[in-house]
This record gives structure tokens, sequence and C-alpha cells, in this order.
């Protein structure tokens, strides 16, 4: 059973950066896979903040506004989000999700906190 771990959340500043990563836990895993990474706040739904398809083709929530951006490694097994000018509104527990071909992982998500 493959396993997704998230790394590179924690405590920052408004207006600062911080950059996660979602590693697979099999070699050569992810290529044939579309990345994603979801956010959940408190008392909020997950929402999806970004993908990234096979071909390096990337979508972003309307919320990112041009702050984060979402890349892949696939010789790393390795979904990463660079995010920055971050704002509080972006505290949120987030997730990677890859998945395709009636696969479906998700990973145990990474907190994020953005002080005021």
């Amino acid at each position: 059973q493959v396993q997704f771990v998230e790394s590179g959340g924690g405590l920052v500043q408004n207006g600062g950066s911080l950059s996660l990563s979602c590693a697979a836990s099999r070699s050569s895993f992810i290529s044939r896979y579309t990345g994603e990474w979801y956010r959940q706040a408190p008392g909020k739904q997950r929402e999806l903040v970004a993908s990234i398809d096979t071909r390096g083709g990337t979508k972003y929530a309307a919320s990112t506004d041009g702050r984060f951006a979402i890349s892949r490694d696939n010789a790393k097994n390795t979904i990463y989000l660079q995010m920055s000018r971050l704002k509080s509104e972006d505290t949120a527990v987030y997730y990677c999700r890859v998945w395709g071909f009636g696969d479906d992982y998700w990973g145990q998500g990474t907190q994020v906190t953005v002080s005021s």
C-alpha cells in the first residue's frame, strides 16, 4: 500500500512563505497521476487549492490569487506547493491528493498557520 507523506507546514507571519511537499512511499509511482493540494480551515469544507496534471498543466483556486505554485518531480515522486505572500485566511490543514485510473490517495495533512 503506497503512502503519501506531507511536510513543510508550520507557523509563518503574514506575508511570509512556505513550501509544502508530498512524497510517495513507492518509487516510480506518481508520474501517471494527477496531483492536487486541498485545504480545510476550522469549521469550513475542504477546498481544492491547486492541481497539476500528468503533463504539468496547472489550475488554481481563485483565492490563491497568483500567490501559490504547484509543481511535481516525478523522479522524486513528490508534489510541491510553494506559497508566498501568505495571509491569515490561508490558515488551514493542507492535504495532498494523488489520483487516477481508479486510484485515489490522500496524505495525512500538514498544518499551516499564518499569524497576523
